[in-house]
Order: C-alpha cells, then sequence, then structure tokens
C-alpha cells in the first residue's frame, strides 16, 4: 500500500470516528444540549466519509466506510427498537448510507475506468508514433547516406587502381573525405534530432551571441555570392542553451542561403518587442509554396534533393525546448521571413 493511500485511510477513519462521535451527541450535545433537531444534523454528518471514501476508493471504499459506520451505530438501532418510529429512522439512515455510498462510488469507478482506458489509448498511439518515428529515422539515415556511400565506393575503387593518375588520386581523394564529413554531418543531425537534450539555462547576452553565429559564416556566404546584413540590437538578455541556441541561428542562416539566389541578400536581424526577444532572418529567394509552407517543420520533409529535412524540425524543437514561438512568412517568388520570439531574462531591466 502507497503512502498517499495510508494517508487517506487515516483521514478516512479519523473523519468517521469524529462524524460517529457527532451521531452519538459526545461532542456537539455538551455544548449545546440535547435538541431534536441537533440529532438530525448529527446523522447527515456520517455522510462525509462515506462521500470522501468513495470519491478517493470508489465503491469498494464508499461501501466499506458505510459498513464501517452501521457497525459503530448499532447501538443507536438497538436502543431504537423500543420505539418503531425511532427504529424506522435509524433503518432508513443506514440504507441511505449505502445508497450514497454506491451512487458516488459507481460513478467514480465509472469515471476512473474511462479515464484509464484514455490514457491506455494514449499511451498506444505515443507508441505507434515511436515506432513510426523511429522507421521514418531509419529510412531517412539509409536514404541520406545512400548516396555518399556510393561516391565512396567509387572514389575508393579508383583511387585502388593502379592505371589512376597522381593528379585523379588527389581528386578522388578529396571527394571521398568530403563525403565522409557529409555522411558525419548527417547522422549528427539524426541523433540530435533522435535525441533532443534539456537546454542548459543560463543567462546569456544573445545580442552578443547572434552578432557572433553570422559573422561566423561571413566566409561562406560570401563564397556564395550572397550579401548578409547583420542589425542587431543591444544587450537583449535571455535564459537559454548557447549551444542550442547557436545551432537554431545557424540552421536558420543556413536554410537561407540555400534558398537565396546568388547575388540574393540574407537580413538577420535581432530586436525587442516588449518583453520577447525576436529574430529575423529573411532571404529574397524563391519563397515556399502553399502547401508546403504548412510542413516544413516536420521531421523528413525538406523540397530539396540535398536536404535531410531535419534541420526546420530541429529549429522547432529547440524554440519549444526554450518556450519560444516560431513563425514563417513567405511570398511565391517574394522571398521567405523566419522570425523567432524567445521571452527575456526576468532579471533585465
Amino acid at each position: 500500500m502507497s503512502r498517499k493511500s495510508r494517508i487517506r485511510i487515516s483521514v478516512i477513519a479519523v473523519t468517521t470516528l469524529v462524524t460517529v462521535g457527532i451521531h452519538y451527541g459526545w461532542l456537539i450535545e455538551p455544548i449545546f444540549g440535547h435538541v431534536h433537531w441537533l440529532h438530525a444534523v448529527h446523522a447527515r454528518f456520517c455522510y462525509i466519509p462515506i462521500m470522501v471514501a468513495a470519491s478517493w476508493f470508489g465503491l469498494r471504499g464508499g461501501l466499506y466506510t458505510a459498513t464501517a459506520i452501521t457497525i459503530l451505530v448499532l447501538p443507536l438501532v438497538k436502543d431504537a427498537l423500543a420505539n418503531s418510529g425511532d427504529f424506522v429512522t435509524e433503518a432508513s439512515e443506514i440504507l441511505f448510507y449505502y445508497a450514497f455510498a454506491a451512487l458516488i462510488g459507481v460513478l467514480v469507478d465509472r469515471e476512473n475506468t474511462a479515464r484509464r482506458s484514455k490514457e491506455a489509448a494514449q499511451r498506444q498511439v505515443e507508441q505507434t508514433q515511436k515506432l513510426s518515428l523511429a522507421g521514418q529515422i531509419a529510412a531517412g539515415v539509409a536514404h541520406e547516406i545512400k548516396n555518399p556511400l556510393a561516391s565512396i565506393k567509387g572514389a575508393a575503387d579508383i583511387l585502388t587502381d593502379d592505371e589512376t593518375s597522381p593528379e585523379e588520386r588527389a581528386e578522388f581523394k578529396e571527394i571521398l573525405q568530403g563525403e565522409v564529413r557529409r555522411i558525419d554531418t548527417t547522422v549528427a543531425e539524426f541523433l540530435e534530432f533522435a535525441r533532443p537534450r534539456e537546454p542548459r539555462r543560463e543567462r546569456m547576452n544573445w545580442s552578443n551571441e547572434a552578432r557572433q553565429t553570422a559573422r561566423q559564416l561571413d566566409t561562406q556566404v560570401q563564397a556564395e555570392g550572397i550579401d548578409i546584413h547583420v542589425d542587431v540590437d543591444e544587450d537583449l538578455w535571455i535564459r537559454g542553451d548557447t549551444e542550442q541556441l547557436r545551432q537554431m541561428t545557424l540552421n536558420l542562416i543556413l536554410n537561407a542561403m540555400e534558398a537565396a539566389p546568388r547575388g540574393g541578400t540574407i537580413a538577420v536581424r535581432l530586436s525587442r518587442r516588449r518583453d520577447w526577444a525576436l529574430l529575423k532572418v529573411e532571404d529574397n529567394g524563391v519563397g515556399i509554396e502553399p502547401e508546403a509552407l504548412s510542413r516544413i517543420f516536420e521531421p523528413f520533409y525538406t523540397t530539396r534533393p540535398s536536404g535531410s529535412g531535419l534541420g526546420l524540425a530541429i529549429v522547432k524543437t529547440i524554440v519549444d525546448a526554450h518556450n519560444g514561438t516560431i513563425d514563417v512568412k513567405s511570398v511565391v517568388g517574394g522571398g521567405t521571413t523566419f522570425e523567432v520570439a524567445l521571452p527575456l531574462d526576468g532579471g533585465q531591466s
């Protein structure tokens, strides 16, 4: 028996003794004296432990408590045998004890059964979802590493061919290394999504972190022929996981780089909106089709042949873990804007 059940049984026992004591007149009559209407009130007090027991333990608890009260008031029933009117009153009271216990107990048991059935169904749905997700992850991993493995096999065959020239060896060695890095990145993304860790919340200046993260991609952005503009308000303090929020910002900027055309632009803005820090990442790419817009945060959904479909899913997971919100606006042919809002730290002025 659990500690909670023992406490509840103790409460019911004490309440039963108190109410029976009131019923006998031991606790109130010394103060008010023997008054007929007071006895009627005494009897009604006995319904309290029955109601409590039935609410906590269902039909069985209610009937057990009603039986205990019946046994405790038997001396009153015996005394009432001398007066037929009093006997009918006491006997009717006992019948009502059991009826009251049965009514509440049946209702509580029915509710508990329905709740357990609902919880079991929910657990089954969650288990099915987990199995489905595991299948998606396995299929996604197999799909994403299939092409790099084919490239690695081809490069290995050429590298082991005695007729391969030194120049070709250097070229295919670079291809092999690149494909291995691609597989490593893909597996790391899958693991990040499949086993997300709880964020380590610490007070951090998101302004500095966002600026440094954007600067980290300067060389890569320039190599793609894309202009990036960074506009960050100073001293926006939040509580969050520095590493996760850096990854979130990187994913959004990399996503914008893939969408923006050569010679295009990306804007990264971080500003304050009342009690929120608002990060916007905008591109002037081709935009997102309306039917795809509602699915972009789904795991494994991607419209790009080289995409894993996990980058934005990981972004959504990180934002949710930080009690934030993420929104996306897109116009076909007019670019896309991702907007992340995180609560400012409460200690900030």
